[in-house]
């Protein structure tokens, strides 16, 4: 009896044995490792590529110029990347490997001109950059061939700040109340607010300050100031704030309304202490999408406040300007001193932005109970 049981043991030990002449197609890949012939593949396609389209288009063609050198580089390196990858690996293999470069070459592509585009404007901008006046003086007398110890940025960055500070005041409450009316209401109306909300997102800015300017100044006879201008920003960053709100109050579980809802709730309670905290960050990321939209705007601010060289502290009184503003009137003197005062406020204005991302984003995170 226990032979039997051990003979049918080792039947059963045998049958569970896999088939080690399996072929490639029945392995099972690791998905998320980089195997060593993944990394030295990428190495010797990168280095053979680069040298092969050196050779040719450098020393046999003949051409020049660094934007089709790297395209030919980047074609030649997938043709090459493909067939690298096509000795050792099955079909389905070589289309994965060949699609994560494709997708990584273009967020590179994209990574690159974004650093690029803030180096030359940094490196162009150094001059005036490195002057203290130019962050603690404003242009009231000052010329666009005084040397760049004189005058400086100061209205600008006050007035953008105010401006911007009025337009998110008022474009915030009004964005999150028509993302909350379109996600936790609805109605018959819903869907033609939601359609004028798309419309106004592609809406000109340039339309904005008309109808401001039209309106307010015109027709009601405001002067043209910084509260004007705020008005026109306003225009153009809440159709982006609601628009973002609604998408981030979407994604919030219906679990939650529903745990709010069983627990006696009410659905304004539900909403305020369940909903909106749940989707602070994303609302947060709405704000600084509004923002960025409104704090690079000039021809709103062009027609409905105008250039100024002095301090404004009043957005009721007086034109206002901006850094936008001070940054197009700078570069279109074709004076060298006023180009490079100019983008100097472009790298204060892109060192705004990045530290008003930075401080919303770390106050809207979600801060996790520590043990």
């Amino acid at each position: 009896m226990t032979a039997l049981i051990e003979h049918e043991q080792g039947q059963q030990s045998e049958l569970e044995v896999p088939d080690q002449g399996d072929s490639p197609l029945d392995r099972p890949r690791r998905i998320g490792a980089r195997p060593l012939d993944l990394n030295l593949s990428l190495a010797a396609t990168a280095i053979g590529s680069l040298a092969l389209v050196w050779v040719v288009y450098e020393q046999l063609l003949a051409a020049s110029g660094s934007l089709g050198f790297m395209l030919c580089w980047y074609v030649t390196f997938l043709l090459m990347y493909a067939g690298t990858t096509a000795l050792g690996n099955p079909r389905m293999e070589v289309v994965d490997r060949l699609a994560a470069a494709v997708v990584t070459g273009a967020a590179a592509l994209v990574g690159f001109a974004l650093l690029t585009t803030i180096f030359y404007t940094f490196q162009q901008g150094w001059t005036a950059f490195t002057h203290v006046n130019f962050f603690t003086q404003d242009m009231a007398g000052v010329g666009p061939q005084d040397p760049l110890t004189r005058g400086g940025i100061l209205h600008a960055i006050v007035g953008s700040a105010i401006e911007v500070g009025i337009a998110a005041g008022i474009s915030l409450p009004l964005g999150i109340g028509t993302a909350v009316y379109l996600t936790e209401v609805g109605g018959r109306a819903s869907k033609t607010v939601r359609t004028v909300v798309e419309a106004m997102t592609a809406l000109p800015d340039i339309l904005a300050g008309l109808f401001v300017y039209t309106v307010l100044i015109v027709a009601l006879g405001f002067q043209r100031s910084g509260f004007a201008a705020a008005m026109a920003l306003t225009i153009t960053m809440l159709p982006i704030i609601a628009r973002s709100a609604e998408v981030q109050l979407r994604v919030v579980p219906g679990g939650l309304r529903e745990a709010g809802f069983a627990l006696g709730a009410s659905h304004w309670r539900t909403v305020r202490l369940v909903v909106l905290p749940t989707a602070k960050s994303g609302l947060a990321t709405a704000l600084i999408l509004g923002i960025a939209r409104a704090v690079g705007e000039t021809a709103p601010v062009l027609i409905t406040s105008g250039d100024s060289t002095f301090m404004n502290l009043n957005p009721f009184n007086d034109p206002m300007n901006s850094l936008p503003l001070f940054i197009f009137s700078a570069v279109r003197s074709g004076q060298p001193l006023f180009i490079a005062r100019g983008f100097g406020a472009a790298s204060v204005l892109l060192g705004i932005v990045l530290l008003l991302f930075v401080a919303i984003r770390f106050l809207a995170r979600d801060k996790g109970v520590r043990r």
